[in-house]
């Protein structure tokens, strides 16, 4: 008859001798403990690593150890799924047998592929990049083909850009010349000029008020006009 008991703690006491800083006991009944498992180096000293809780069950080794991801650093969600389905398959192929080794070393294995994988990924990407930027500069260098459509657009807005500086330049040409023409010129440029004195001049005669009331008895002066001294207008001249 198989002593489970007997197993797992000699399994327990090999894996704290091989993961001595790296095993935490969570509990002791059931068994419980923890594995962090890191990849090698990658590029710029750069990781991947999981945290592995495993649980013993009553008959293990004869029936799979309970595990699962306790926490992960630098791995999506797509790896963990792939190191999960990896324990499984370990679990399953290893039956009767200790396992935790077996199961750590895979971890650890796939670990690596997926730091390999990252540095793949971040090189397609740069790649990638990198055609996009060429691109961008031969069509910049080489400028829009030119298809009846564009051309048609083009034409249109630069006719239309054309008239309006041509307006603008006769507008301010007519100014510069309007500006430099005598008075007389002025008259013969724009005919309301010659109206618009005289219509100053009679709104100027219709704003003057005229007393009449100091013309009304001028009938009634006696005014003598064979008298030499006679001078209605007081334009006399003073004499010596």
């Amino acid at each position: 008859m198989t002593d489970y008991g007997e197993e797992q703690r000699n399994e327990l006491e090999a894996i704290e001798s091989i993961y001595p800083d790296s095993f935490t006991v969570l509990s002791e009944d059931p068994t419980s403990f923890t594995i962090t498992v890191t990849s090698d180096s990658g590029d710029d000293d750069e990781t991947a690593e999981t945290t592995l809780k495993f649980t013993y069950v009553e008959k293990y080794p004869d029936e799979s150890p309970i595990y699962e991801i306790f926490s992960q650093e630098n791995l999506e969600d797509a790896d963990v799924e792939d190191i999960l389905s990896l324990l499984q398959e370990q679990a399953e192929e290893n039956l009767g047998m200790v396992m935790i080794f077996t199961l750590v070393t895979a971890v650890q294995e796939k670990l690596n592929e997926i730091v390999d994988q990252i540095k793949s990924r971040r090189e397609e990407e740069k790649r990638r990049k990198d055609e996009e930027e060429e691109e961008a500069e031969k069509v910049a260098f080489q400028g829009t083909v030119v298809t009846i459509e564009n051309f048609l657009t083009w034409k249109a807005t630069f006719e239309q850009d054309m008239t309006e500086l041509r307006k603008k330049r006769q507008k301010e040409e007519e100014q510069i010349v309007k500006s430099k023409l005598t008075g007389k010129q002025l008259f013969e440029r724009d005919h309301n000029l010659d109206t618009s004195d005289i219509q100053f001049l009679e709104d100027a005669a219709n704003s003057v008020e005229v007393d009449e009331s100091l013309f009304q008895d001028m009938d009634d002066l006696d005014l003598d006009e064979d008298d030499p001294d006679f001078d209605p207008m007081g334009l006399g001249s003073d004499e010596d």
